[in-house]
């Protein structure tokens, strides 16, 4: 885990939040600051050193990582328009592709709902053409001729082995008494249809999918899920602590507290699971 050296000034932290909102922004003069300057310039200040300085100059994630998991996280809440733009520019800044930016909004349905997803690719739509100069296809996986809804099924079963192991069976099990076509539903379309995509590995979705549920703070429950995935697909401790301590700019410091205290849990289970074994 990382923490800041009693050294580090005010100065320190804001040279270095500037220079790595200036990365993200992609100018050397961000409108944020601008735009604030007027009747908050301490909030201007604040974003800079905490947000930037503090918070995206940890170790734990690259920007690529950081700037998916704040557009998975603010398409998921919804009511963030203008942030949502700003770091969807700022994701294609750091070297991810639309292809990338696209699947992480398709992630987006499974958790917030195709409201959410189709709000978030309409604001991708409009960054995109600011760029006509960066034309990338976003290819999405065809249909494949002839799949059958058993087809679904086992794709989708096989990928949630693979990804939430026993604690996602859990799941499906827990709804055969009362909805079983919604377990139907959540392996056919969930995991049969979105996660099997390509375009991002599981674990980028699952680190997404994290931020969301963070971001979200009302799926406790999934979040559990989503950790144990995350960590099942080859990401470590460090760096679900550091997608929920991102959403503290997003989210604000409620939801990653509730988020941290649902890691610690995950993380002891795992521990207690792992001497029993």
């Amino acid at each position: 885990m990382n923490s800041a050296p009693d050294t580090v000034t005010s100065d320190n932290r804001y040279e270095r939040g500037l220079a790595v909102l200036r990365q993200v922004s992609g100018t050397d003069r961000p409108a944020v600051l601008e735009s604030l300057v007027d009747i908050a310039p301490d909030l201007a200040r604040y974003t800079v050193e905490f947000g930037y300085g503090d918070i995206y100059s940890r170790p734990g994630l690259t920007l690529r990582e950081r700037q998916l998991a704040n557009v998975a996280a603010l398409a998921a809440i919804g009511h963030a328009a203008p942030q949502l733009r700003f770091h969807l520019a700022g994701a294609l800044n750091v070297g991810c592709t639309r292809r990338e930016i696209v699947e992480t909004l398709i992630q987006v349905c499974v958790y917030a709902g195709f409201p959410a997803a189709l709000n978030g690719l309409t604001a991708a739509r409009e960054v995109f053409e600011t760029r006509p100069a960066a034309t990338e296809a976003t290819p999405s996986r065809a249909c494949v001729p002839g799949e059958t809804t058993t087809d679904r099924y086992r794709r989708g079963l096989a990928a949630l082995t693979e990804i939430d192991g026993h604690v996602g069976e859990q799941v499906i099990a827990s709804l055969r008494d009362i909805a079983p076509d919604l377990g139907r539903y959540l392996l056919e379309f969930a995991f049969g249809d979105v996660y099997s995509r390509t375009g991002l590995d599981l674990r980028t979705r699952e680190l997404v999918t994290v931020a969301m549920c963070t971001a979200l703070g009302t799926v406790a429950p999934q979040l559990a899920v989503h950790i144990h995935g995350l960590l099942n697909v080859g990401g470590t401790e460090d760096e679900v602590v550091e997608t929920i301590t991102q959403m503290v700019g997003y989210a604000g410091f409620p939801a990653a507290l509730n988020g941290i205290t649902v890691a610690r849990t995950v993380f002891a289970e795992r521990a207690a699971a792992g001497s029993a074994g």
